[in-house]
Order: structure tokens, then C-alpha cells, then sequence
């Protein structure tokens, strides 16, 4: 079962393939999304990051939790579900 990971307080000019290349140091990844402005287009600052285990998720988690990332200590935290409201 894959894991969805967080990862926020990014540099605005880290890019999908630099977070993919910084996680797949511990395990497969599965997707890499930056999440981005709709209107600008540039980074909000945080990304949603999908690996194939959980054990790699730890591990990946574990790791760069507060490290240096194009110069930024970043926070990677397991990703929260999305809640829906529900209309009542």
C-alpha cells in the first residue's frame, strides 16, 4: 500500500523532479506533485510526494524532515486525508 507524504517550507524554485530525486534516495516513488498557485502558476511552498511502502515512507521521512533543500530546511510529515463536508 503506497504512502502519501508532505512536504512543506520549500524553496519557491524546487520543481517535481528535485523532490523526486531527494525521496527516491529511499524508496520508489510513486508521484511528486508541487502544488501551485492557479493563478500564477508558482509555488505555494509545499508538495504531496506518494511512495510505493510504508517502511520507505519512514525511512524518507525519518531523513529529511529538517534538512537543507536548495538551501531551505524543509518539513516532511505524513500527508493529512483530505476531509469532505458534508452539507447538512
Amino acid at each position: 500500500m503506497s504512502v502519501n507524504l508532505f512536504a512543506g517550507s520549500l524553496p519557491w524554485s524546487v520543481t517535481d523532479a528535485d523532490l523526486k530525486t531527494a525521496f527516491e534516495a529511499y524508496g520508489e516513488v510513486v508521484s511528486v506533485k508541487v502544488i501551485t498557485d492557479h493563478q500564477t502558476g508558482k509555488s505555494r511552498g509545499f508538495a504531496f510526494i506518494e511512495m510505493k511502502n510504508e517502511d520507505e515512507a519512514n525511512s524518507a521521512m525519518e531523513s529529511l524532515n529538517g534538512s537543507k533543500l536548495k538551501g531551505r530546511n524543509i518539513i516532511v510529515n505524513p500527508a493529512k486525508a483530505k476531509v469532505k463536508e458534508v452539507a447538512g
